[in-house]
């Protein structure tokens, strides 16, 4: 991969100078602070990428992030997703990427968690919602890896209750590796973990 991250992402996400009250607060847990940027080093700008791509990289975290309505951490990704895509590296149908995930986003975005448990005494809890699915039209664009891996990150995020060994079938199915959906799932877990992170030392601000 030939994206160089900067010194400390969530630093850059918050615009953080050095001195300043934010610095000093992160200074005061320096591990954590070298373990986060650690992690979006390993995930983003790995030494062994494996089969998992920058761009297919950049285009799910363009997408978790919007689905976050984190503005910060999702304009920070499309503008990586629309690096990536046009790296020379790239394949030229990967140019279509970006505003293809950016109009998934638009029919996408929702408000949970919601979803269905195992019937049970969580069956109570269960709740209605946004059975997302890559529109047709742009499924070609896409292709069926990463159609498919949106559409577990919309699960993740909004039904984790109802994640099955179905759903990861479906990206086996895909084209997708046991060892890429590891991969994935990361991914979206980490973002998470940085969107919280940033929400976080924002309001401290």
């Amino acid at each position: 991969m030939t994206t160089i991250a900067p010194p400390d992402v969530i630093d850059e996400l918050l615009g953080v100078t050095p001195g300043s009250a934010i610095d000093e607060l992160r200074a005061r847990r320096p591990v954590t602070r070298a373990n986060a940027q650690a992690s979006y080093d390993a995930l983003f700008t790995p030494e062994h990428p494996g089969t998992v791509s920058a761009v297919e990289r950049f285009a799910v975290a363009a997408f978790v992030t919007g689905l976050h309505a984190s503005a910060a951490t999702q304009q920070y990704y499309a503008e990586q997703l629309a690096n990536a895509a046009t790296a020379p590296v790239a394949a030229e149908s990967a140019r279509a990427l970006p505003q293809a995930v950016a109009a998934e986003l638009g029919a996408a975005r929702t408000s949970g968690p919601y979803g269905a448990y195992p019937a049970g005494p969580l069956s109570v809890e269960d709740r209605d919602g946004l059975r997302y699915r890559v529109a047709p039209e742009r499924r070609d664009v896409l292709g069926a890896r990463l159609a498919s891996a949106l559409e577990h990150a919309h699960l993740l995020v909004f039904r984790p209750r109802e994640a099955s060994p179905a759903a990861l079938q479906a990206l086996l199915d895909a084209g997708w590796s046991t060892s890429d959906i590891v991969t994935l799932s990361q991914l979206v877990a980490f973002l998470t973990f940085q969107i919280r992170v940033v929400a976080g030392l924002e309001l401290l601000s």
